[in-house]
């Protein structure tokens, strides 16, 4: 592992010795990514990090189906709270009219996928946010999208937290392994390390190489 971990914008983690970083970590008008794996690893700050860029030209929306979201998550990624609104529902009969609602009045939207909804209503979803240019994001709670819809999938492979040994104490950072596969890493499939410590700031260790899954919990 370099030792060196570099700081970066809080929505385009780009590393100098590759580039490639810069591409997979933005969606352009119009593009879908996909979020899956395990609770807790940040997909949701990485998630959001996607679509933060597209707050200066108008609102953002949440779509939360666990109940869990939290507007601070945003607001740390330096998104304005006056551009950004969660919307709550469970209910996949009306899922995806919701989503179709703020694909078409948002500049940006991150939706959670509640289980049960079918892979026809997903890809006719991203044919609408490609449609509209609509950045989107989904987050499946299934733990599986459809092939060929999303530009960009990132998988949370394995997460660590530092500072809360024996289940207490103060959280210094947490890493996160992610698999990137998709149109966006040409067809190849990248492993990623994110470093998050709670701040505005996502940083990419630069330069992964070969890694143990001993140091993850």
């Amino acid at each position: 592992m370099v030792a060196d971990i570099e700081p970066i914008a809080p929505v385009t983690p780009v590393d100098a010795r590759d580039r490639g970083r810069e591409e997979i970590f933005s969606l352009s008008p119009g593009q879908i990514a996909g979020l899956t794996g395990i609770p807790g690893s940040g997909l949701t700050r990485v998630g959001l990090s996607l679509i933060a860029p597209y707050a200066a030209q108008g609102h953002l929306a949440y779509l939360d189906v666990r109940g869990w979201a939290s507007p601070l998550t945003a607001w740390e990624l330096g998104i304005d709270p006056e551009r950004f609104i969660v919307v709550r529902t469970d209910d996949i009969v009306t899922w995806g009219r919701v989503v179709g609602t703020l694909l078409d009045g948002m500049r940006g939207v991150y939706a959670e996928i509640p289980h049960g909804v079918k892979d026809s209503a997903l890809r006719t979803l991203a044919a609408r946010a490609r449609t509209r240019r609509t950045p989107l994001v989904f987050r499946s709670l299934a733990g599986k999208l459809p092939q060929g819809v999303v530009h960009l999938h990132l998988k949370a492979r394995e997460v660590a937290w530092e500072g809360t040994g024996q289940g207490h104490g103060a959280l210094i950072r947490r890493r996160t392994l992610l698999d990137a596969s998709g149109k966006a890493t040409r067809g190849m499939e990248r492993t990623i390390e994110i470093e998050d410590d709670g701040t505005n700031h996502m940083r990419v260790v630069p330069n992964l190489g070969t890694q143990t899954s001993r140091r993850f919990a």
